[in-house]
C-alpha cells in the first residue's frame, strides 16, 4: 500500500486531491519560508524559488513521518507564489496589502508559479526525489470598489497566494487563465501525474491505496 502525504496546509490542494480520488495524510511542514527565501538572494529565478520553497516542505515532511507510513509512501510539497511587475507575491500580510495587490493586478496578467515536489520512501529510504514548477497565466478581472471591498472583509485573501482564489470567492473576479486551472487551486494534477509515474507509480495504484472512507 502506497500512502499519499500531502506536505500542505492548503485546503485547495487537499480539496484537488479529494476531487481526484486521493484523501491524502495531511502533514505540514514547519519550513521557515522567509528564511530560505532570503538565503536564495534577490536575483533567484521565480521558479527556483517555489521549487526549493517545495522541495524543503516535502524533505522536511518526509524526514518526520512515522516508520509505519514511511514503509510506503509518496509526499508531495507544494508552493505557489504570482509573479508580478517583477517581483513574487506570496500570501498578502494584511488587508491593505492585499488591496494594493489587487488594486495592482485589477485588469492585468501575472503568472502564478507552483513548485512540485515528489518523494518516494520504500523501508524509510528516499528512493526517488524530483522537483519541478508550472507556470500559469492568469487574467484578472477589474472588481467594483464594494465588491472588492467585500472580498477583502471576508479574509480569503490573506490565506492565499497573491491575494486570490480560482476556486473561491476571488473566482468571481478572474477572467481566465492560461495553463492548467488545478495549479492555480495549488497543485497541478498534469505535472504531479508525471512526478508520480517516474516515482514508479500509477494513478490507478494510488485510487485503490488512498479512496476516501465511505460514510
Amino acid at each position: 500500500m502506497t500512502r499519499v502525504v500531502l506536505g500542505s496546509a492548503s485546503a485547495g490542494r487537499l480539496k484537488v486531491l479529494r476531487q481526484a480520488g486521493i484523501d491524502p495524510l495531511v502533514v505540514v511542514s514547519g519550513v521557515d519560508e522567509d528564511r530560505l527565501i532570503d538565503g536564495l538572494g534577490q536575483d533567484a529565478a521565480p521558479g527556483d524559488v517555489v521549487g526549493a520553497l517545495a522541495q524543503a516542505k516535502a524533505e522536511q515532511v518526509a524526514g518526520e513521518l512515522d516508520a509505519a507510513v514511511a514503509t510506503d509512501c509518496v509526499v508531495i510539497g507544494c508552493d505557489s507564489m504570482l509573479y508580478l511587475d517583477g517581483a513574487l507575491c506570496g500570501k498578502p500580510e494584511s488587508v491593505e496589502a492585499a488591496r494594493q495587490l489587487w488594486q495592482s493586478m485589477a485588469g492585468r496578467s501575472g503568472q502564478l508559479y507552483t513548485g512540485h515536489c515528489v518523494i518516494r520512501l520504500q523501508d524509510s529510504d528516499i528512493v526517488h526525489r524530483e522537483a519541478q514548477t508550472s507556470i500559469t497565466t492568469v487574467h484578472f478581472g477589474t472588481p467594483e470598489p464594494d465588491d472588492l471591498e467585500a472580498y477583502l472583509a471576508g479574509g480569503e485573501s490573506l490565506r492565499v497566494a497573491g491575494g486570490f482564489t480560482l476556486d473561491g470567492l476571488g473566482g468571481w473576479f478572474i477572467d481566465g487563465v492560461d495553463g492548467d486551472p488545478s495549479a492555480v487551486v495549488g497543485i497541478g494534477l498534469p505535472l504531479t501525474r508525471a512526478l508520480l509515474r517516474r516515482a514508479g507509480v500509477s494513478i490507478a495504484a494510488l485510487w485503490a491505496d488512498n479512496a476516501e472512507p465511505r460514510r
